[in-house]
């Protein structure tokens, strides 16, 4: 058997594909921050990056966005595909990369699911359960 074909798969992301992602992400944060966007929908919202993830090649930047309080995210995520370009062209200048990496912007559902685990944590069906977990039986 080739060598290739005894690798164990891949646990995550590479060192180089996190560096790379968080220096993507701060040059987004940067741009939004400072207003360097210019949309009317991208002005009047804060727009948190939380995470950015670059495929293994680092040429596709999957670009994690959440307006604040989690409002008129279909309507941010159109304003930001609109302005995709400049966006990845402020990138290219921002970090410096053989290739300027195509970009895509995905709303963060982990805000969301966080609070639906929460609730569930919080039911009286789980805290009854926790309760009567003790008698005995693994």
């Amino acid at each position: 058997m080739s060598r290739a074909q005894h690798r164990e798969p891949a646990a995550g992301p590479t060192q180089r594909q996190l560096r790379v992602g968080e220096a993507v992400r701060h040059a987004v944060s940067e741009l939004l921050a400072h207003g360097a966007v210019h949309d009317a929908v991208i002005e009047t919202h804060l727009i948190t990056v939380p995470e950015v993830r670059m495929s293994a090649d680092l040429r596709l930047a999957t670009i994690y966005v959440m307006p604040l309080g989690g409002r008129d995210e279909a309507q941010v995520l159109a304003a930001l595909d609109r302005n995709k370009r400049y966006v990845r062209g402020a990138i290219a200048k921002k970090v410096n990369l053989k290739f300027a990496p195509d970009i895509r912007f995905r709303i963060d559902e982990r805000f969301g699911e966080a609070e639906r685990i929460e609730r569930l944590l919080r039911s009286p069906a789980v805290k009854r359960d926790l309760a009567g977990g003790s008698d005995g039986e693994h």
